[in-house]
């Protein structure tokens, strides 16, 4: 599974590298190094604003979340289902790292997570998130006050 942080650059012509381990999980725990990119849920800074970024899943496991969302599998009321076909389905595009382990974000996606030069590669488990660097501190602030204070649930979890 993915985890930990990668802080990394892009270039001008919209190329980032994917770190090695990444890659890695990709082959190892999926069999394939492709994988589709799109946007993220936003994240909701309570100010008006939102953080976006994007969201990177292993081809089978993109499968899967599409799969879910065509067939309406959680039974999201019609809006909710067509915003997310347009924000998650509509963008999403199907990548593979070239020899030296980057890859090109679309120019689309990279303006809607306002990726220009420092950004982070984030582990989420099945999926890693690309946020900018700027973004990414601000998702950890809201991310903070967002962080459950319930000792016993935590404790629970092994935390």
């Amino acid at each position: 599974m993915f985890s930990g942080e990668c802080l990394t650059t892009i270039d001008s012509k919209g190329r980032t590298s994917i770190p090695a381990k990444f890659r890695d999980v990709l082959l190892q725990a999926f069999g394939d190094e492709r994988f589709v990119i799109t946007k993220s849920s936003p994240v909701d800074f309570d100010d008006g604003s939102f953080g976006r970024g994007l969201s990177v899943y292993p081809l089978r496991e993109w499968r899967d979340v599409e799969r879910r969302i065509q067939t309406n599998e959680d039974g999201f009321a019609l809006a909710q289902l067509n915003s997310l076909k347009r924000l998650v389905l509509g963008p999403a595009q199907e990548c593979c790292p070239d020899k030296l382990g980057r890859v090109l974000i679309p120019p689309s996606l990279r303006l809607h997570a306002e990726l220009e030069r420092d950004l982070y590669l984030v582990g989420m488990g099945k999926r890693f998130d690309v946020w900018s660097r700027e973004t990414y501190a601000r998702v950890n602030s809201q991310d903070e006050r967002n962080f459950p204070q319930d000792s016993a649930a935590l404790a629970a979890i092994g935390l």
